[in-house]
């Protein structure tokens, strides 16, 4: 071979490894210029969308921008979820998906429990339940999936009884039996409303949820008068479209959202117990 040839082949051969570099950097400019994938989560402002917050850097890691959509209301994060308007919402428990599904003719599914709120009753006339007068009112929730939830509260008190071969999750006001102090439940505001009830000093006892206490500024342990049991049954969920569920965006929040990371800020911020792990 001469040394012409010799140099030709060395310069083909730079040539060559040259190219394919250039062509390596710009897939590695692609990937880097690749825009997150958005996931768009319509939550309840407190401890929902807090608890989000600290999931956004672990989906960044993943590739993903989380979209965290703020509404205070029980109706709207359900429908925009089934309209395609968000992937997933999180600001509800079992029963009350179900009802809604039953009710809107909607089939919504949890993926994932997050933690549990347990509901606490306020009242600023009296320090107990039991310390409630004949013919006292009581302010609850409109929410019909959370009426076996409140009317708990009175059982355990002993101030009713309901129906025998009631179930306590889906019992209603028709099924007490005996009402002894003949106490008014009174289910016609609605939940978002019921801090302002309370702090209006209005009925003898008011019911409330305690993302909305929280979001008020209440202390579910510190300010009520009676708390819903640890072992309460009504864990706060994630809820997609069902043709959604195994979507590896999907898959990606739920791991996130019940990682160690969001345990420890649950139980480092919410050290009075009116958040709790549920995972």
């Amino acid at each position: 071979m001469t040394f012409n040839k010799l140099i030709k082949g060395f310069l083909l051969t730079a040539a060559t490894i040259s190219l394919a570099a250039c062509g390596n950097n710009a897939n590695d400019s692609d990937n880097a210029d690749k825009e997150p994938e958005v996931i768009k989560v319509v939550a309840s402002p407190a401890p929902h969308a807090e608890i989000l917050e600290q999931v956004k850097p672990i989906l960044e890691e993943e590739g993903y921008d989380l979209e965290i959509n703020i509404v205070n209301d029980y109706n709207t994060p359900n429908q925009l979820v089934v309209d395609g308007g968000a992937d997933a919402n999180f600001f509800q428990h079992t029963p009350y998906l179900d009802t809604w599904n039953e009710d809107h003719g909607t089939d919504l599914v949890g993926v994932g429990n997050v933690h549990i709120e347990p509901m606490a009753v306020y009242s600023q006339k009296y320090d107990s339940l039991e310390d409630l007068p004949e013919n006292a009112t009581v302010y609850a929730s409109t929410n019909p999936a959370e009426v076996g939830r409140f009317l708990g509260f009175f059982v355990n008190a002993g101030l009713i009884t309901l129906k025998e071969g009631t179930d306590p999750v889906k019992a209603q006001l028709e099924d007490i039996e005996d009402n002894p102090k003949d106490i008014t439940i009174e289910t016609s505001i609605a939940p978002e409303l019921l801090v302002q009830t309370y702090q209006a000093g209005e009925g003898d006892a008011v019911i409330i949820n305690s993302n909305f206490a929280i979001d008020a500024g209440l202390s579910p342990i510190e300010d009520s008068i009676a708390l819903e049991d640890q072992d309460s049954p009504y864990a706060n969920l994630i809820a997609v479209r069902p043709d959604e569920k195994d979507d590896p965006k999907i898959k990606a929040l739920i791991e996130a959202v019940q990682s160690e990371t969001v345990k420890k800020y649950i139980e480092d911020n919410y050290k009075d117990g009116s958040v709790i792990p549920a995972f």
